[in-house]
């Protein structure tokens, strides 16, 4: 399969997947999808917890298919353009989390440090699994490993249980 240059503003799937055009960005195009994500969040931050969840596994199942479908007709598996998986995986790093700046900014840092540095078992699954699955997954973990940590900072600072 031969790589094709993206379009993401003639290719409806590419522009979603693109991030809506954020993933262009000559240099880290996946933290400033990221940056793109942020408010975004800040939308849905005031969502009842359920209908967050809901949209996290939409987004996420939408995710598999975007992400799938701008690989194949890029014809480049997890094409650095692609950033809809930073959407959702900073989502899920902001799950259930109070929706301040402080904690969105500690979202960011952490979910970009996981996703970057990728510590078992994200780079496991980054590199075995493909597809949109693929390309969503290892996101998707980074955002739940920097979940877990925020939570846990959350309970320690906010209980005093240190």
């Amino acid at each position: 399969m031969t790589a094709v240059t993206p379009q993401p503003f003639r290719d409806p799937v590419q522009f979603l997947a693109f991030g809506f055009g954020s993933g262009l960005s000559p240099r880290a195009p996946g933290t400033v999808g990221t940056v793109v994500a942020v408010p975004l969040y800040a939308a849905m931050a005031g969502l009842p917890l359920p209908y967050y969840s809901a949209v996290l596994v939409l987004t996420f199942l939408l995710g598999v298919y975007l992400c799938g479908a701008a690989s194949r007709r890029l014809g480049v598996h997890d094409h650095g353009g692609i950033v809809w998986d930073e959407f959702v995986g900073y989502w899920i790093t902001m799950w259930a989390l109070p929706a301040h700046w402080t904690w969105a900014l500690a979202g960011f840092v952490l979910f970009r440090l996981f996703d970057i540095l990728k510590p078992w078992p994200i780079r496991w699954l980054d590199r075995r699994v493909h597809g949109g699955f693929g390309i969503m997954i290892d996101d998707v973990l980074a955002g739940i490993f920097a979940c877990a940590i925020l939570h846990g900072v959350r309970v320690l600072w906010f209980t005093g249980a240190a």
